[in-house]
């Protein structure tokens, strides 16, 4: 294989790896339960404004938007709605061409 043929398929390997979005993931959640009102704080990786839109409580039926009243790289604090209720997964909608909901293994008990 000659040196010129090579090039454009690392540049094409470069690319590929640089163009993918920063997936956010959430690992956990303090405190594991509260109320209406009261912020929580979501532990994760990528977590900022450039990867994450907006999130939600959901419980595969109902989702409910939360307010984001803090956001960084590794952690978002988030208001409780007032119409949440019961044990509601967390669920992210991620910023770029293609957003997607992506529902996070982490739980949190609303009084």
């Amino acid at each position: 294989m000659k040196l010129s043929s090579t090039v454009p398929l690392l540049f094409a390997a470069t690319l590929v790896l640089f163009g993918q979005e920063a997936m956010p993931r959430m690992s956990s959640v303090d405190p594991s339960s509260g109320k209406a009102g009261d912020v929580i704080a979501v532990t994760g990786e990528n977590l900022d404004k450039a990867n994450v839109d907006k999130v939600y409580l959901t419980d595969d039926k109902n989702d409910f938007v939360c307010e984001v009243t803090g956001q960084t790289a590794t952690e978002i604090k988030l208001k409780i709605p007032a119409k949440a209720a019961g044990r509601l997964a967390l669920m992210i909608l991620t910023t770029g061409k293609e957003p997607k909901l992506i529902t996070q293994p982490v739980k949190v008990t609303i009084e």
